[in-house]
């Protein structure tokens, strides 16, 4: 009752106390108070309902934070290991194992990859897809210090973090099972074991395959030097090995008999230079010669090999360009009388940005950011930015900043993914701000308990995300008519062609004969 009725019913009662509209108001008095109780047993109800449901969502982070040691433990084994794409038989049968002791339905080398698997509990619908990886990158072994120092024998690294990607995704996994264990969650929970993100295109032979056909929603993360969310996209990518044939002699005595497959390699180098001139804005080409073609500068050498990416914010430019990228290797062959053999890996589709998702993650990732350094962390983080051309603000990593409608200048195979289900993912902050991907500097990081931390809040964000969409019809439907407005009636095209089997064997030396 407001106080303005209130004062009604009291002044009634006090100059009219013995008429029959004092009896009428007292018994409606007495009928709003059981309203008003009635009313606070319904709000109890709500509140201990929902009390109920927060405590559940609640014990999620608890179980990630209870197994941080025991994932940080996996997460560091496999930063040692670094294994190639297509070569991560220890990383992956680690991940596999852990989920299956777990309860997880395991299956091995799915899409004709060995290192691929998927991991499900649960049943019915919906069935949300949380994606993991765990390639390393080759030239950039590293220790777990702030300076320059490879690990010796092995020449791989974890400079894009998927030592922690991979984790926090299967750590967020076991946390959602206990959940389905107890009767918490209703639905199906599948772990994307995914290889050789790094060129190798998994994903996009995993799609093919029709491994996602029955997803509702796929979750996926990365590690970064910053908190990002938003419904950013990426950059299409198409990657192709040009290997050139010629004929050795003596580079002196008789330069006439040879032939140099180097000399193909430059030309066809200079060519692309010339090419990028002439394509669309945004595209990016770029390169780099995996065999040189001999030891000696008196030997004419009879081989060497180039592998290329070719990119752009539209899979149909690429489509466009990977042709004319192919003619400048055929006039380096042309003009030097050497064989080419072209060797074409597949590719990747720009990300399919969905909102919807990308807000049901800000609401998770915001509140759940407690990255912080310690004292000791600071002294790692200000020896790293010594070693940067561009120093950011280290608070950074206590921020969240939202990114929606930009395109990031990489790629990834999730690309492949968002055409085909309703996808989102994340970054948190695992390098010292300012780090680029793909250096040293972030392989140290994500070596160290900067990484671990950034592991820990994907983990809990994953987590916490997915719980929201299976306690709500209602956001999996919104994201799916997302989907379908901005698909605006495309459909999937795959740049990986119907004969194309995995190139496992793509971080492999060459053969030179």
């Amino acid at each position: 009752m407001t106080d303005q009725r209130a004062s009604r019913v009291v002044y009634f009662q006090k100059y009219i106390p013995n008429s029959r509209v004092s009896i009428v108001l007292n018994l409606l008095v007495e009928r709003l108070r059981l309203q008003q109780i009635y009313a606070i047993i319904a709000l109890s109800g709500w509140l201990l309902s929902g009390s109920s449901i927060y405590a559940q969502k609640e014990a999620l982070n608890e179980s990630v934070e209870n197994r941080e040691e025991a994932s940080w433990k996996i997460a560091r084994q496999i930063w040692e290991w670094a294994e190639p794409g297509y070569q991560e038989s220890k990383s992956s049968t680690l991940l596999a194992d852990t989920l299956e002791k777990a309860g997880f339905e395991v299956k091995r080398g799915v899409a004709k990859i060995p290192t691929a698997f998927t991991a499900t509990i649960g049943s019915g619908k919906p069935v949300i897809a949380v994606l993991g990886e765990y390639d390393a990158l080759p030239e950039l072994s590293q220790d777990d210090v702030p300076f320059r120092k490879p690990r010796p024998g092995n020449i791989y690294g974890h400079a894009c973090g998927h030592n922690l990607f991979g984790t926090a995704s299967v750590s967020a996994c076991l946390a959602l099972a206990e959940e389905i264990k107890k009767g918490n969650i209703k639905g199906t929970l599948r772990f994307y074991g995914c290889p050789a993100e790094e060129g190798g295109s998994a994903k996009a032979f995993m799609v093919r395959d029709g491994l996602f056909q029955d997803c509702d929603i796929a979750l996926h993360w990365h590690p970064g030097s910053r908190n990002l969310v938003g419904d950013a996209s990426c950059l299409s990518r198409a990657a192709v090995k040009f290997r050139f044939y010629g004929i050795a002699s003596h580079a002196a005595a008789a330069p006439e008999k040879g032939r140099s497959a180097l000399d193909a390699a430059e030309l066809c180098a200079h060519a692309t230079e010339l090419l990028r001139e002439h394509t669309p804005d945004f595209t990016r080409i770029h390169h780099t010669i995996t065999h040189g073609g001999g030891g000696a500068p008196n030997v004419v050498p009879e081989f060497a090999e180039m592998f290329f990416y070719v990119r752009h914010p539209d899979f149909r430019e690429v489509q466009k360009l990977y042709p004319r990228l192919v003619k400048c290797a055929e006039a380096g062959a042309l003009a030097t009388e050497t064989k080419l053999e072209t060797l074409y890996l597949g590719g990747t589709l720009e990300l399919m940005p969905n909102n919807t998702l990308a807000q049901a993650v800000k609401k998770n990732l915001v509140p759940l950011n407690r990255i912080h350094y310690s004292p000791e962390e600071m002294k790692f983080a200000l020896r790293i930015q010594e070693t940067l051309s561009e120093k950011a603000d280290l608070d950074l990593v206590r921020r969240v900043d939202d990114v929606s409608g930009s395109v990031g200048k990489g790629s990834t195979d999730v690309g492949d993914v968002s055409w085909v289900v309703p996808t989102s993912g994340f970054y948190t902050a695992c390098f010292v701000p300012g780090t680029s991907a793909h250096s040293w500097q972030a392989t140290a990081a994500t070596g160290s308990s900067l990484g671990k931390q950034g592991m820990q809040l994907a983990a809990k964000t994953l987590a916490a995300t997915a719980w929201d969409l299976y306690h709500d019809p209602k956001l999996i439907e919104t994201a799916k008519e997302e989907f379908v407005r901005r698909l605006d009636g495309r459909k999937y095209q795959s740049l990986i062609p119907k004969d194309l089997n995995p190139p496992l064997n793509y971080r492999d030396p060459p053969k030179t004969k």
